[in-house]
C-alpha cells in the first residue's frame, strides 16, 4: 500500500491508496519545552495556540513551506498517521509534495520527516505538478498548463508541459504572512492586541484584495494595548484589504514574471486555457479578479482548491511503478 503526504505550513493532508484522503489536520504540535513531551498535534494543538501555560508551547514546525524544526515534524507525522492507520502499513512507498526552488538540504529534511513511518522509498513531487494532476489536467501532453498554487506558507507558480515544469517560481510570503500583517494593522489602528488565529478567522470571514468589497463586518476580539482589558472592534473587508494587499500584489507580480519568461509556443496554449488557481488562499475574495486584471487572461479557481495538491499526489502514485505512463516524463523526482 502506498501513501501520499502534503506537508503544508498550515495543514497536513494524507492520502492512502484505494482509500482517498484520510487526514486533514493543522500542521501544529504542542509540547513541553523542557521534556519535549508532546501534548497534542493537528487541530487539537491549533486550538491551543496562544492559550498554553508557561513551559508548554504550540508551534508551527513548518514555515514558508520549509521544515524549520525537523524533530517536531517527525513526531507530528508519526502521531497523525497513527490516528488514521492503527495498524501500521509495512514499508510503504511515499509521495510527498514540496514547493518549487527547495535546496537539497530542504528536500532531505522532507524525506527524513516522512521516513519516520518506515517508508521503503520516498518520492518527491513539486506542488504545481501535484496541483495540476489534482485538477484533472493532462500534464503529459505537449500543451502548456499554467497553475498557481497559493497556500499558507508559499505560492508556487508553474507552467507545465510533457510532465515537467518549463518555468516556475515560488513566493515565500502568502496566507500566514497576511495573518501577521492583520495582527500588526489591528494593533496600530486600534491599539488592540490579537493573535494569529483571530487574524486568520478575520481574513477568512471578510478578507478581500479587490474592490468593491462585500459589505460584511467581522468582530475582532483581543486585549486593549493601553488598559490591558478585553475589547473588540468590528472591521470590514475594505479595511482588511489595506494590510494584505501588498502580499497579494507580490504574488500577482510573480505570476506576471512567470508569464513573461514562458516560451511563445506555451503562451498560446495559456492564452486559450487561462490560469488555474489552487490552494486555500485562491478563494480569498477578489484574488482571481486581481490576477485576471493584471494578466488579461481568464482565471478560474478550482472548486476544491485546497485539496488539489493532496489529490494530485494520490494520482501520482501510479507513476511509482510505471514512470513511462503517457507521452511525457514522470512528474516524480528521484526516489530517496
Amino acid at each position: 500500500m502506498n501513501i501520499a503526504i502534503d506537508l503544508g505550513s498550515d495543514r497536513t493532508r494524507v492520502y492512502i491508496e484505494n482509500q482517498g484522503k484520510v487526514l486533514d489536520e493543522a500542521s501544529v504540535i504542542t509540547y513541553d519545552v523542557d521534556t519535549h513531551q508532546v501534548f497534542a498535534v493537528g487541530d487539537a494543538a491549533y486550538a491551543m495556540i496562544g492559550k498554553t501555560p508557561v513551559g508548554i508551547r504550540a508551534a508551527h514546525p513548518i514555515d514558508a513551506g520549509v521544515i524549520a524544526q525537523s524533530d517536531l515534524v517527525e513526531e507530528m507525522v508519526d502521531i497523525l498517521l497513527d490516528e488514521v492507520c492503527p495498524v501500521r502499513i509495512t514499508s510503504p512507498h511515499v509521495i510527498a509534495s514540496i514547493p518549487c526552488e527547495l535546496t537539497e538540504v530542504e528536500k532531505r529534511a522532507v524525506v527524513n520527516a516522512v521516513s519516520i513511518i518506515g517508508a521503503k522509498r520516498v518520492f518527491l513531487i513539486e506542488t504545481p505538478k501535484a496541483a495540476a494532476l489534482g485538477c484533472g489536467m493532462n500534464i503529459n501532453s505537449p500543451h502548456g498548463v499554467f497553475i498557481a498554487d497559493i497556500g499558507s506558507g508559499t505560492a508556487d507558480i508553474g507552467v507545465l508541459s510533457l510532465g515537467g515544469i518549463s518555468i516556475a517560481k515560488s513566493v515565500k510570503k502568502a496566507g500566514s504572512a497576511m495573518d501577521e500583517e492583520i495582527v500588526k494593522y489591528i494593533r496600530k489602528q486600534y491599539n488592540l492586541v490579537i493573535g494569529t488565529n483571530m487574524a486568520e478567522a478575520c481574513k477568512k470571514a471578510v478578507g478581500c484584495v479587490a474592490l468593491p468589497a462585500p459589505p460584511e463586518t467581522f468582530r475582532v476580539k483581543g486585549r486593549d494595548a493601553v488598559t490591558g482589558l478585553p475589547r473588540y472592534v468590528d472591521v470590514g473587508g475594505e479595511e482588511i484589504m489595506e494590510p494584505i494587499k501588498e502580499i497579494a500584489d507580490n504574488i500577482v507580480g510573480a505570476i506576471r514574471d512567470v508569464l513573461e519568461q514562458t516560451p511563445p509556443e506555451l503562451i498560446s496554449d495559456i492564452y486559450t486555457d487561462g490560469i488555474i488557481l489552487t490552494g486555500g488562499l485562491a478563494k480569498l475574495r477578489g484574488f482571481a479578479r486581481l490576477v485576471g486584471t493584471a494578466t488579461k487572461l481568464r482565471v478560474r479557481v478550482h472548486k476544491y482548491a485546497a485539496d488539489c495538491t493532496i489529490m494530485g499526489c494520490g494520482k501520482a502514485i501510479r507513476y511509482m511503478d510505471n514512470p513511462d505512463i503517457g507521452a511525457g516524463v514522470s512528474p516524480l523526482m528521484t526516489a530517496y
